[in-house]
This record gives structure tokens, sequence and C-alpha cells, in this order.
């Protein structure tokens, strides 16, 4: 693994992946953006992925499918969605199989920010003391 993890982007919308791989990069992350799950998946950054920035609606496999396959292979990375759709039900849903964020968009850079900060002290601390997630974005 990495010194400092991957923030990983997927996203099938190429400006919001392109905004916020940019906006990691100036604040000192490394990033990674895939325009699907699949490009995710086949990448080899599983393993070196400190945070993933998943949209929630995506052509093929859905964020949702790709957390539940995350969940599956045991890979414990974790997951802040992100949906320009108020979907209570898929927010409910990402957040009991344990993302801990959700954002609406558009959201601000700050609780994006926040957000990660919470997600690597997860993954620091191995995903067992979840932070509250964010759901009031």
């Amino acid at each position: 693994m990495t010194q400092t993890p991957i923030i990983s982007i997927v996203d099938d919308d190429k400006s919001v992946r392109e905004a916020i791989e940019s906006l990691m990069k100036s604040v000192g992350y490394i990033a990674k953006a895939f325009p699907s799950a699949g490009d995710f998946l086949s990448s080899g950054h599983l393993d070196d992925t400190g945070c993933l920035i998943l949209d929630v609606q995506m052509p093929g496999m859905s964020g949702l499918e790709l957390q539940n396959h995350l969940v599956a292979s045991k890979k414990r990375i974790p997951i802040i969605f992100i949906s320009a759709h108020t979907d209570a039900e898929a927010q409910a849903r990402a957040l009991e199989a344990g993302a801990v964020g959700f954002l609406q968009k558009p959201f601000s850079e700050d609780s994006l920010l926040n957000a990660i900060k919470s997600s690597l002290a997860v993954r620091k601390g191995g995903g067992h003391n979840r932070p509250t997630p964010d759901r009031s974005i």
C-alpha cells in the first residue's frame, strides 16, 4: 500500500470526475478518476484506495451495486456517495451498508473535504469506528 492513500473517484459525468480529481490534487491527495465501476474494479487500485467517491446512478454497475460487490469481496474501502438525485431509499441503503458519507450534488468543496478526512480516519482505524455519516448535504 502506498504511503499516501489514493482518493478514487467513480462518476460517469466527465466534468464531475475532472473537477473532483483536480480538487483532490490541489490539496495534496493522489487522485484517480474512473468513468465506471468496471473501470475502477479493473484498475488495480482497490488495495491502495483510501477513500472512494462514488456516484449513485451510473450506466452498467450502479454505485450501490459496486458497494455491494466490495462488501461481498471483503474490501473495506470507506465510501462517500455523491448524487444529483434526491433518493432517500438509496441514501439509507448506502449508509446502512457502511458508507461514511452521502452528499447531494452540488456540494461544497469543504463538505467533500471534511467527508474525506473522516473517511481516511476510518481507513486508518480499520473501519471499526465509523463516524456519523454526513446526511445533511
